[in-house]
């Protein structure tokens, strides 16, 4: 069996900060975790990476994510996802969701169709165990950068003709629309996570769908009912109810830096998952054009927004930089942020026990992070070092 011995880590992982430690990988696992520099020489069946004093952490898992590299997960190309995936490697995501647009029918399935392709081919970059459907059964309200010209109401048979082309893991809907509340327990038996997104639902409305087992809110803050003191709003509801499972955008630009303080210093960390919803101006320069479900986005100074309206479109967050910004903003250690980028999305996902931990026994999805620019120098994925 093919081994590999990381050395000189500094390993950060929920609840653990080692430095100088030694990791031992066997195939695909995590056999040994350990503080110093272990005996370690290479030979034909082992491999002995020195990171440096690098940090080592969980390979970042991201629920939400459209595109990269001018590719946007909905294209008819079948060439999109593997970009995209290449892309999420080299920014040190292990798996990931890519995330639809509200968009036709038969858009969505060719996605579905082009993910089961990437498997078929054998997930030679990050891992995509299932999509994420962001709509189209959202609130035409409340659409941010979506086209309003292709919501619709949920609707389970077309959930089913979706996942079975490829899983479906995940879809953000509005728990408002009609029947949204009993659509969430219908997503449960299929198993996919009900999301609330893009809604205009009040505080009420989700708990209709909360005692139907609803337990997620994608990108929270963003394009949902705000806080008020005559009805809380799904704002409200993200901080009164403890077990919401809340996606946050991380990148300063969606959330200010007050509002990210609030949420990671009043918040069960154990709720909160850290995302990207980068889209395919991610990896980027300013300037780039592009259409998003047939609405013009224009990338600036960083943001991408839609030229009509100037509705923020999405990010060209990297996920290790949003943990950055939150450690900037909040001062809370790494080894308490960093469930928030795999662990909670791993345990939500039925994953817990396999993924989002540098722990004996686990998966050896790993991502080298360079601490001065922040920027990871090696990602393994199955214990096989990909960059």
């Amino acid at each position: 069996m093919q081994k590999t011995i990381i050395v000189n880590a500094h390993v950060i992982s929920p609840d653990v900060d080692m430095k100088d430690a030694t990791i031992v990988i066997e195939g695909n696992r995590i056999r040994k975790v350990s503080v110093g520099r272990a005996a370690a020489k290479a030979s034909a069946n082992v491999t002995v990476v020195d990171v440096k004093g690098q940090y080592v952490m969980p390979g970042f898992i991201d629920v939400h994510t459209h595109g990269a590299l001018t590719y946007d997960f909905c294209d008819a190309d079948p060439k999109a996802i593997f970009e995209i995936a290449k892309a999420k490697l080299q920014e040190g995501v292990t798996t990931f969701l890519p995330t639809t647009l509200t968009v036709s029918h038969e858009e969505l399935v060719t996605a579905a169709k082009n993910a089961k392709g990437y498997d078929e081919a054998g997930q030679p970059y990050a891992k995509v165990p299932g999509i994420h459907l962001e709509g189209p059964f959202i609130n035409v309200k409340c659409c941010g950068a979506q086209n309003p010209k292709y919501v619709r109401k949920p609707s389970v048979k077309e959930l089913k003709a979706i996942a079975k082309v490829y899983p479906v893991r995940q879809i953000s809907y509005a728990v408002e629309a009609e029947g949204g509340a009993k659509f969430a327990k219908a997503c449960f038996s299929l198993g996919v996570v009900p999301s609330c997104g893009h809604t205009g639902a009040k505080f009420q409305d989700l708990m209709a769908a909360y005692r139907n087992g609803l337990r997620h809110m994608t990108h929270f803050c963003n394009q949902m009912t705000p806080l008020h003191h005559r009805e809380i709003g799904m704002v409200g509801a993200g901080f009164l109810v403890e077990d919401l499972n809340t996606e946050v955008i991380c990148d300063r630009i969606h959330l200010c830096d007050d509002m990210l303080r609030l949420v990671f210093t009043r918040r069960n960390l154990a709720h909160v998952q850290m995302i990207t919803d980068s889209l395919r101006c991610s990896h980027c320069k300013d300037g780039y054009a592009f259409e998003m479900g047939g609405l013009k986005v224009l990338l600036k100074n960083g943001e991408a927004r839609l030229v009509e309206g100037n509705n923020l479109a999405g990010s060209t967050l990297w996920m290790g930089n949003g943990l950055k910004n939150v450690h900037d903003v909040t001062g809370i250690p790494l080894k308490d942020l960093v469930r928030c980028t795999s662990w909670n999305q791993a345990i939500e996902q039925g994953w817990g026990r396999r993924l989002g931990k540098v722990e004996s026994g686990y998966v050896a999805d790993l991502v080298v992070i360079n601490p001065r620019t922040w920027k990871p120098s090696a990602v393994f994925v199955d214990g096989q070092q990909r960059i």
